[in-house]
């Protein structure tokens, strides 16, 4: 038997290994049992998209939804999961489930679990669906032609459904008009139709079905998209915009090719919709985020708050309170104007009509923030280290045994989630183990971009000595 364990977005294994009918039809009869036992609403969205399989996990899923009195909403195509996450809220249904594996190499897909108000799933109700798992489950499996047609399954057009609500949201004829040229990179995602759609001169890179991804891992990181970064140096494109496999994390670059991070994209976020949109709330942002951030939030008068690393603990955050925006370093991000829900396809509307609005680019729009915050500059080391040697460095990192890394000296010390070092008021080094690989993460903040190096590579040298 299989032991199957969500993770801090949903449960991913390798095709055909662990994530096979079998498996997934085990999850799924956990679900239907979950639902039953807490809700008297008997629904669910479910979705695929692109990677291999996902009509077959999405065609077991079902089946084992309507044999146990599922009410089920699908696509017949594959989807994002911010459309059946938007989905999800606006068929009133009380789960949505997500036949992905996001940004992880093509060789995976996985099973996500969205709650009633078009999020994830806080992280109680994913450790009662654990608990339901039976230790083997044998379906009989429908195929779609077959389950279309079946009374308790409604065919629905999820990717209508969000083109539908991002136009009632965004001012989409003033970015097609605006006079600025725009490029994605739909790393193969199942984002690849929406912006074909609603910015149709844009121009478009791996923008087709290519189940394996083209081999690489669809995850919108520099070192990801260098195809894409020569494709806008050397064109006349003023933004490029990438989003993953599953379209909920984004990607940024700007007229010259370069990438844009994600705390600088908060930021840029964050002073748009405060001076231009009028709009107010809390910011949560997870503990591997920039402190620039923090001084954003005391210029424009907002509570800004950390959470721990995983987008979970954000949308818990969004759902109790007023919020303004949420956010995490690898991507993640939404605003309280849509869905708790990280959306690469927003995020970067956002930018793009605020680029529309102002006639300004990207670069300029980062200056006028630098006015309020600083410059800094981020960056992360991903240590590859044995096990033991990585457990050593994690006991010297709660004893507070690190006083300096080389010449930077320790002046603080938080520990919300990892073990982050301040240097001064505005340089810090952050180490914090993955849960899951014999690594070490290592990010830093400062001034310049040649800092952040001499601070990884300082900080490198001391827990490896």
């Amino acid at each position: 038997m299989t032991t199957i364990k969500f993770g801090t977005d949903g449960w991913r294994a390798i095709i055909a290994q662990e994530f096979t009918t079998e498996n997934v039809a085990r999850v799924a009869y956990a679900t239907a049992l979950w639902i039953k036992e807490n809700s008297e609403n008997h629904s669910a969205v479910v979705g695929f998209d692109c990677r291999f399989g996902g009509k077959l996990f999405t065609e077991t899923t079902i089946s084992v939804l309507i044999n146990e009195g599922i009410t089920v909403y699908t696509s017949e195509t594959f989807v994002s999961t911010p459309m059946v996450s938007l989905s999800t809220t606006i068929h009133s249904a009380y789960t949505g489930i997500v036949i992905t594996a996001s940004h992880n190499p093509p060789s995976y897909n996985g099973f996500k679990i969205k709650a009633h108000y078009g999020g994830p799933a806080v992280q109680a109700e994913i450790d009662a669906v654990e608990t339901k798992i039976p230790s083997e489950f044998k379906p009989t499996i429908l195929p779609f032609d077959t389950l279309k047609d079946h009374k308790l399954v409604n065919i629905i057009d999820m990717e209508q459904e969000y083109i539908d609500h991002v136009r009632k949201n965004f001012d989409i004829d003033k970015i097609n008009s605006c006079g600025l040229k725009f490029g994605y990179d739909a790393m193969y995602g199942a984002g690849q139709n929406v912006i074909r759609r609603l910015i149709p001169n844009a121009t478009l890179l791996h923008a087709d079905y290519n189940p394996s991804f083209d081999g690489q891992a669809p995850e919108p990181i520099a070192r990801n998209l260098s195809e894409f970064s020569n494709l806008i140096a050397n064109s006349d494109i003023d933004s490029g915009l990438a989003t993953d496999g599953d379209a909920d994390r984004i990607g940024l670059f700007d007229d010259n090719g370069k990438f844009v991070d994600s705390h600088h994209i908060i930021l840029l976020l964050i002073r748009y919709l405060v001076e231009f949109k009028q709009e107010e709330g809390n910011v949560y942002t997870s503990f591997s985020c920039t402190s620039k951030i923090k001084s954003i939030c005391e210029h424009y008068g907002l509570k800004h708050h950390v959470t721990k690393i995983g987008f979970k603990y954000i949308c818990e955050e969004m759902i109790s309170n007023p919020t303004l925006l949420g956010g995490e370093e690898s991507g993640g991000i939404a605003v309280n104007s849509h869905i708790p829900e990280r959306d690469g396809i927003w995020m970067g509307l956002i930018l793009w009509e605020y680029m529309a609005n102002t006639g300004k680019s990207l670069n300029t729009l980062i200056e006028e923030v630098y006015q309020i915050t600083g410059s800094f500059a981020m960056d992360r080391y991903d240590l590859h280290v044995p096990e033991e040697q990585k457990q050593a460095i994690i006991k010297q990192c709660k004893e507070k045994s690190f006083n300096n890394f080389e010449d930077y000296q320790v002046t603080g010390f938080e520990d919300i989630d990892g073990f982050k070092f301040l240097l001064n008021e505005d340089n810090w080094v952050m180490i914090r183990p993955s849960g899951t690989e014999p690594v070490l993460r290592v990010y830093a903040q400062a001034e310049n971009s040649d800092e952040v190096l001499k601070i990884l590579d300082a900080t490198k040298a001391t827990i490896l000595f």
